[in-house]
C-alpha cells in the first residue's frame, strides 16, 4: 500500500489553544522552524476551545494572588493535582493573559478604571475569571488563527492522527502515521518533535459537552504507544447542560457557570431551590457537588417534564441577562427557551477529562520528542477542575510546549528512521473495518452512552461498574464484528465513525478500570459504597498503561511539594467565596 511521505521540524497534532499556541512560541523560538498544525476538522472551526463560553482563570486584582489560585485548585482537585504543573499554571496564568491581549489580539471585558473585569465562578474564594461577554473561546481562537496564519506555519485540515510512530531504534518518537480523509489514503509524518494536543473529550456519555467528533483519539493513541495515563477515574460533569429534548443535538450544551457565579437559581421540579442541602456554598460550590446534587434531585423525581432540573435567571432582570450573557441566551432561544426572562431545564453533562497523559512542567513525556499539552494531559487537575482554570491549562502548557519544542529541535535535530512495524500496525489497524460486514455503528455508540452514564457515572458504585465493564467488552466485541463498506474512501465519514468508537471504547474501559480501583471519593468521582475521601496525607493517583495490550493499573502516591494537607498559602478557606 501507497504511503505519502512528508517531513517537517515540528508536527503539533491538534489546533484548540495549545497547539496554536504552541505553533506560535516554536516559531518566536525560531523563525526557520517548520511547523506544522493538523486537524481532524477545520482550523478554527472544531474543538473545545472555540466552544469555552466562561472565560480564564487569572489572579490579577487587587486582594487576589498566585497563592490564592493555587490553593484554589489543589483543594478544589481535592490534594490529588500534581503541585508543580498546578504552580506553573496560575503563575504562567499571568504571564499568558498579557500575552493573549497585548500580543495575540484579544479584547477582554474591561471595568470603568480600564482593568479586566473579572467574574465570579464556582469553587473559588476569589472572582478572577476574566472573560469576552460568554464568548471567550471564540476570541481567543479567532485571534490565535489569525496570528497562526501570519507566520508561515503549515496547516494540514482534515487529517486524522491514527498512530504515533516511534523510531525503529527506540530513542523516542519519529513521526505519527495519518489518514488523509479528503482522499482515504495514509500519510507518514516525520518530525523532530511532536505535540499531542488533540484535546481528548468525554463523548462516550449520553449527556456530553464536547462536539461529537472528541473521541479521545489522542489518548488512545499515547496508550498504544507505550506512555501512561493519570487520573482517568475523573470525568468531570458540568452540572447545568441544556436539556433540550429528543429532536435537537444541542442537549448537553454548557450553560456556563457564570450563570451561577453572577446570582442564578436552581431549582428542582416542585419550584424549590435545593443546593443549600448539599453544600453550604450552594449553588457556587464546585461543579462536582453541584452535579452530585441535581442527580440526586432527579433520582428522587423532583424533575421537570424532561427528567432535569432548571436554571432561572429572570429575577437578576432579563435586559441584564441578556447583555452579559448573549451567546447563551441566543442559543436557549434557537431551542425555543428564554433563559433571560424564564427559566431552562438543565441536566449534568460530561464535561472534561482531568485525567491523561503523565508529563512534565516543560511539556515533555517519557518518550523524548513527544510532548503534550491541554487536555491530552493529566496532573494539572487532580480530582476536578475549576471552571476558567481548563483555557488557562491549555495556552499556559501550549506555550511552554512550543518553546521547549524548539529548543529540543535545536539540541537534538534529527528525524528518527521510523519503525516499519508500527506502521503496519496502525494501516492494519485503520483497515480492518472493511474486513467485516457492515453494521449499526450509531446504534452501537447509543448502548456505550447508556452504559457509561447509567453505571460509570456521577454517582458509582461497585456492582454498576462492574456491570459497566462487562458492558464495555459486549461493546468492543460487537464492535470488532461489524465493519464498513469497501467504497469511495474520500470522505468517508462512516469509517471515521467506527475509527471513533474504537478510540471510545478503549478510553471507556480505561476510565472504569480507574473507577473501580479507585475506593474513596475524590471531587469528580463519588463512590456510593466508600463516600469518604480517605486520609488525604496518604493521597494515591491511578496510573494505568497497557504493556502488550492488556491494561495494568497502579496506584502512585501523591508528592506534596509544595503544601501539604492542612497547611496553606493563603489565610481563609480556600474555595470559598470571600464575605
Amino acid at each position: 500500500m501507497q504511503i505519502e511521505q512528508h517531513k517537517t521540524d515540528i508536527l503539533i497534532l491538534g489546533t484548540g489553544g495549545a497547539g496554536l499556541f504552541a505553533a506560535l512560541h516554536a516559531k518566536k523560538a525560531n523563525p526557520d522552524l517548520r511547523v506544522t498544525v493538523t486537524v481532524k476538522g477545520l482550523l478554527g472551526k472544531c474543538g473545545c476551545t472555540r466552544m469555552v463560553q466562561g472565560g480564564y482563570n487569572v489572579a490579577l486584582s487587587a486582594g487576589d494572588s498566585v497563592e490564592r489560585h493555587f490553593m484554589d485548585t489543589i483543594e478544589g482537585g481535592k490534594w490529588l493535582p500534581r503541585q508543580d504543573l498546578a504552580w506553573r499554571l496560575v503563575e504562567g496564568a499571568v504571564e499568558r493573559v498579557r500575552e493573549l491581549e497585548n500580543e495575540i489580539g484579544c479584547f477582554f471585558d474591561r471595568n470603568p478604571d480600564g482593568s479586566l473585569h473579572s467574574k465570579a465562578f464556582a469553587g473559588q474564594s476569589f472572582d478572577r475569571t476574566v472573560h469576552k461577554a460568554d464568548l471567550t473561546g471564540i476570541e481567543i481562537i479567532n485571534r490565535l488563527m489569525e496570528q497562526v496564519r501570519a507566520v508561515d506555519v503549515e496547516e494540514l485540515e482534515e487529517h486524522r492522527a491514527i498512530e504515533l510512530i516511534p523510531a525503529a531504534d527506540g530513542s523516542g518518537i519519529a513521526g505519527v502515521l495519518f489518514i488523509d480523509m479528503r482522499t482515504g489514503g495514509y500519510r507518514l509524518i516525520q518530525a523532530k518533535a511532536v505535540l499531542l494536543a488533540t484535546g481528548a473529550g468525554p463523548t462516550m456519555y449520553r449527556y456530553h459537552t464536547p462536539s461529537g467528533d472528541k473521541t479521545c483519539d489522542g489518548l488512545a493513541m499515547a496508550l498504544r504507544y507505550g506512555l501512561s495515563l493519570r487520573d482517568m477515574e475523573m470525568v468531570q460533569f458540568h452540572p447545568t447542560g441544556l436539556l433540550g429534548g429528543p429532536d435537537t443535538r444541542m442537549t448537553g450544551t454548557v450553560l456556563e457557570e457564570g450563570l451561577r457565579g453572577a446570582g442564578g437559581y436552581l431549582l428542582n421540579g416542585d419550584g424549590e431551590r435545593f443546593m443549600a442541602r448539599y453544600d453550604k456554598r450552594g449553588e457556587r460550590a464546585t461543579r462536582d457537588v453541584v452535579s452530585r446534587g441535581i442527580y440526586a434531585e432527579m433520582r428522587a423525581g423532583r424533575t421537570g417534564p424532561m427528567g432535569g432540573v432548571y436554571i432561572q435567571m429572570s429575577h437578576l432582570g432579563p435586559e441584564k441577562v441578556a447583555k452579559t450573557f448573549p451567546g447563551m441566551v441566543n442559543r436557549c432561544k434557537d431551542c425555543g427557551f428564554d433563559l433571560a426572562g424564564g427559566k431552562v431545564e438543565v441536566v449534568p453533562t460530561a464535561h472534561y477529562l482531568m485525567g491523561g497523559v503523565e508529563f512534565n512542567v516543560d511539556g515533555s513525556t517519557a518518550s523524548p520528542g513527544l510532548y503534550a499539552a491541554g487536555e491530552d494531559c493529566g496532573g494539572v487537575h487532580g480530582a476536578n477542575r475549576l471552571g476558567g482554570n481548563g483555557v488557562a491549562n491549555s495556552t499556559v502548557f501550549g506555550g511552554i510546549a512550543g518553546d521547549s519544542m524548539a529548543a529540543h529541535v535545536a539540541a537534538n535535530g534529527r528525524w528518527r528512521d521510523p519503525d516499519p512495524r508500527a506502521i503496519a500496525r496502525g494501516i492494519e489497524r485503520a483497515e480492518y473495518p472493511f474486513s467485516k460486514p457492515a453494521g449499526r455503528i450509531h446504534e452501537l455508540r447509543d448502548q456505550l452512552a447508556r452504559t457509561m452514564w447509567d453505571d460509570v457515572g456521577v454517582l458509582r458504585q461497585r456492582a454498576a461498574m462492574e456491570r459497566g465493564l462487562e458492558a464495555v467488552a459486549a461493546h468492543h466485541a460487537a464492535l470488532r464484528g461489524i465493519g464498513v463498506a469497501d467504497g469511495d474512501r474520500r470522505y468517508n465519514l462512516t469509517w471515521h465513525d467506527w475509527l471513533n468508537l474504537e478510540s471510545l471504547v478503549d478510553i471507556s474501559k480505561v476510565i472504569t478500570v480507574s473507577a473501580l480501583a479507585r475506593e474513596n471519593s475524590r471531587g469528580a468521582h463519588f463512590r456510593e459504597d466508600f463516600p469518604e475521601p480517605g486520609d488525604l496525607h496518604a493521597s494515591r493517583y491511578t496510573r494505568v498503561s497497557a504493556p502488550g495490550g492488556d491494561l495494568r493499573l497502579d496506584m502512585v502516591p501523591v508528592s506534596f511539594d509544595i503544601v501539604q494537607p492542612g497547611q496553606s498559602l493563603i489565610d481563609g478557606e480556600a474555595g470559598t467565596p470571600q464575605a
